[in-house]
């Protein structure tokens, strides 16, 4: 792309425009734009934003898109159709009758719905309500108490009304686009792809019906709005495919629109983007922390600045090579981004879903959330198996509790809504306990929960200082909980502390939610034993109510990726390529199978969040031999009378 001419007198007025893509959050608008919107709105700058995401999905899940898709499984033969298809078939005009309220009681709109939709003869129901048929109440009560407790008719109207939309999704997926999810749409064509041949080809190909109305929203939005600047901010790689299908339509009919591709996805697969087929769709890719590299890339589309002044930023050059530009520029300081705005986004049509019985899963799916940053970066910046390499862990940087609850106050006046969720990687307890500190003394009269590390500053004082503010949950990364394991991760924290501190935080009615791993460099059989051990007497003990196990995987940014030797393992060699690279493969001489390991692991949390199986030996959990655990059954019970 050549240098950018300066702007003529005839030229309109700048105007930016930033998208959210399919597919991030239904719950909640994912708060990347409302950064920027309400950062260029500081600077005097006319900004607006879209979410494409949700308006796809209510697009799809109306009358009129499910008579779309009724036209789809019409015409496939029956020996391809799954039985999710089948299903949807023979429900067809239920379908087209219930959509409507369906989607109009998950946005809140229509509470009563709740009577019929649990009396199980209002929706029609598919093969993903057979999940129900595992909850069996032999004394002929409530099937589904076993794994809802006490939740009420709302709750499990909100449940029923999910699996609905989840049967609907598969439909979407078996009859119309093979890569469709509500939140991972296309993800395996993006996720440290080494070439960009599967997006290339893919978009390439005829669209899909999903495709189809993903550009008729995206010339809807630009009518709208007519903006000179398209951003789109790709937090996950499920969001990517979208990205470039929306630049794609602009790119078709609105050639003169700068198109800007940033976001998390970016910050870690694409540094060294290098293929510029990229730039058939984007004029523009950005890198990090996005205010300094806007407000240059703007300065230049208005002819002010040239293109070698841009910041961090990737263009095509001559000959169609790649090139990274960055004129060394201080980044905009936190306390200086202004505060977010969420006008413009249809905060009364989100879809508060309750798609997993998982109580911190359950906040992440279910309420209109208000998300805000406490600080910006890790204050820890240590663990090993994290990208603290890149800007938005290592760059930390703060602001006043008066800032922050400035901020708070102005976002509960726009939006109406008081729930936030603090969406720092770890916020950090000096900075919280003055937040709740000054929520107190203006009593702001919000609920919040967020991420931290299980550190010893989280005393029993603290947790109830922040209970009195408005915390309702918070969770942390105990990741493996082995002390070798912790000291060679670099946590900073023990097993013992962990749970002194989440006690602490349960004593004062917040929920916990523990963050785990398994997989990690030269884990044994017998580190996972031991670690299973020490999650079941956290459960057991009342430290923890919430938790979750996922699979360790190594990335290029990270200690162990630069540095596999100290940590016992071999990267293997990471395959050419011009487009994303971020996970890497390894070897562990231990030869462990985690993956195995990773279902009994999975299977037992489940079990220890409903309060089952709290008592067994935790080999149980696992269909084959597993040695005995080494840690004492009452290793967190002494932990508890101890005072660390």
């Amino acid at each position: 792309m050549s240098a950018v001419a300066p702007a003529s007198a005839a030229s309109p007025a700048q105007r930016v425009l930033s998208v959210i893509p399919p597919m991030t959050q239904l719950n909640t608008p994912y708060p990347s734009t409302a950064y920027l919107t309400g950062f260029l709105r500081s600077r005097g700058m006319t900004a607006v934003q879209e979410d494409l995401a949700l308006a796809l999905v209510l697009r799809l899940l109306s009358a009129e898109g499910l008579r779309a898709v009724a036209a789809k499984v019409d015409a496939l033969p029956a020996k391809k159709q799954s039985p999710a298809v089948q299903s949807f078939a023979a429900q067809k005009d239920r379908y087209l009758a219930t959509i409507g309220p369906a989607i109009a009681f998950l946005q809140g709109r229509d509470s009563t719905l709740a009577h019929r939709i649990v009396g199980r003869n209002y929706l029609p129901e598919g093969p993903r309500f057979a999940t129900l048929d595992v909850y069996v109440d032999d004394e002929g009560g409530d099937p589904l108490g076993w794994a809802f407790g006490a939740l009420g008719l709302t709750d499990k109207a909100k449940h029923l009304a999910t699996l609905y939309l989840n049967d609907l999704a598969d439909v979407l997926r078996d009859a119309v686009d093979e890569r469709f999810e509500f939140v991972r749409y296309a993800e395996s064509l993006a996720g440290s792809q080494p070439t960009f041949d599967p997006l290339a080809n893919a978009l390439a190909a005829p669209p899909t019906l999903v495709d189809e109305m993903l550009e008729q929203l995206t010339h809807e939005a630009i009518a709208k709005h007519q903006p000179t600047v398209v951003l789109l901010s790709v937090p996950f790689p499920g969001s990517v495919y979208a990205a470039f299908r929306i630049a794609q339509a602009i790119k078709a009919r609105h050639p003169h629109i700068a198109t800007v591709l940033g976001g998390g996805f970016v910050n870690t697969e694409l540094r060294e983007l290098a293929d510029p087929r990229v730039f058939d769709f984007f004029d523009y890719v950005t890198l990090d922390a996005g205010e300094r590299p806007l407000l240059a890339l703007l300065e230049h589309l208005r002819g002010e600045r040239g293109r070698q002044r841009l910041v961090r930023t990737f263009v095509r050059g001559d000959e169609d090579a790649v090139q990274y530009i960055n004129m060394m520029e201080a980044d905009i300081a936190f306390a200086e981004v202004g505060t977010p705005t969420w006008d413009g986004l249809p905060l009364d049509r989100y879809l508060s879903l309750l798609d997993m019985l998982n109580p911190m899963h359950r906040l992440w799916s279910d309420g209109r959330w208000n998300k805000l940053t406490v600080a910006h970066g890790c204050y820890w910046k240590k663990c090993s198996f994290c990208d603290v390499s890149l800007d938005y862990i290592s760059r930390y940087e703060g602001a006043s509790a008066a800032v922050l609850a400035d901020r708070i106050e102005a976002i509960v006046r726009e939006t109406g809504q008081t729930g936030f969720h603090f969406v720092d990687e770890a916020a950090p307890p000096k900075a919280l306990k003055a937040l709740a500190t000054e929520l107190i003394a203006r009593n702001a009269g919000i609920s919040w929960w967020g991420n931290v590390r299980f550190e010893k500053t989280f005393t029993p004082d603290l947790a109830e200082l922040l209970a009195d503010s408005g915390c309702i949950a918070i969770s942390g990364g105990l990741e493996v909980a082995s002390d070798r394991l912790l000291s060679l991760m670099k946590k900073g924290v023990s097993v013992d502390q962990v749970a002194r501190v989440t006690k602490a935080f349960t004593d004062a009615g917040i929920l916990v939610h523990a963050y785990l791993m398994y997989g990690f460099p030269t884990q044994t059989v017998q580190d996972t034993v031991d670690a299973l051990e020490y999650v079941r007497q956290l459960f057991a003990n009342g430290c923890i109510q919430s938790g979750f196990f996922h699979r360790f995987a190594c990335t290029v940014h990270s200690p162990v990726g630069k540095n596999p030797e100290e940590y016992g393992v071999t990267l293997a060699p990471l395959p050419p390529g011009d487009f994303a690279k971020n996970d890497v493969a390894f070897i562990d001489p231990t030869g462990v199978d985690h993956d195995a390991l990773g279902a009994g692991l999975k299977k037992a949390i489940y079990n220890y969040m409903h309060g089952i199986g709290l008592e067994e030996d935790v080999r149980m959990w696992f269909p084959f031999k597993v040695p005995k655990t080494t840690v004492r059954r009452d290793r967190i019970e002494r932990a508890l009378r101890e005072r660390g």
